[in-house]
């Protein structure tokens, strides 16, 4: 054993879970490999900082496949998820099984920044800047390279455990 208890169980960290969760979040799928090795993962702890240049900050877990092949690559893709796309954020999350893999059930495309799922336009196309690990988690800071966008109305929201849709 490692640990003598659970550092997941501490009620700081359960307070904190809790109050992160009333947080409504963006649900967003990061991508990044090659054409012969692609990973991707769900995350909505992200957000963007307007700058020369502008920046992307990510946490993942610092375990994660993603958090390794980013570092190797120096390159990943954010995809905002619309409404309806809980399924493929699911996969991506690790809760839903995919049989033959992450981007087996999804049309993809490579880049040079790694793979572009067709069904989620709305991306940023990030360079590694840097990566550290911050609690629990790891950071990504990339530099937005590029930019697509649609005319998205319906991003896929996170609260309280559950996806949402905005009402307005």
């Amino acid at each position: 054993m490692i640990h003598n208890e659970n550092p997941f169980a501490q009620e700081h960290d359960a307070l904190l879970r809790r109050f992160r969760g009333r947080l409504a979040a963006p649900v967003t799928i990061i991508t990044s490999g090659d054409e012969t090795s692609q990973t991707g993962l769900t995350v909505s702890s992200l957000f963007a900082i307007e700058g020369a240049p502008p920046l992307v900050y990510a946490a993942v877990g610092p375990n994660s496949d993603l958090f390794d092949v980013v570092r190797a690559s120096g390159r990943f893709v954010v995809h905002i998820c619309k409404e309806g796309q809980d399924g493929l954020a699911e996969v991506f999350a690790g809760l839903r099984p995919s049989p033959g893999g992450l981007f087996a059930d999804t049309s993809w495309e490579p880049s040079d920044w790694g793979p572009t799922l067709t069904e989620a336009p709305d991306r940023a196309f990030c360079s590694l800047q840097s990566m550290e690990e911050a609690g629990w988690s790891g950071i990504l800071i990339g530099s937005v390279d590029e930019i697509t966008h649609t005319d998205l109305v319906d991003p896929l929201i996170h609260f309280r455990g559950r996806y949402r849709k905005l009402d307005g």
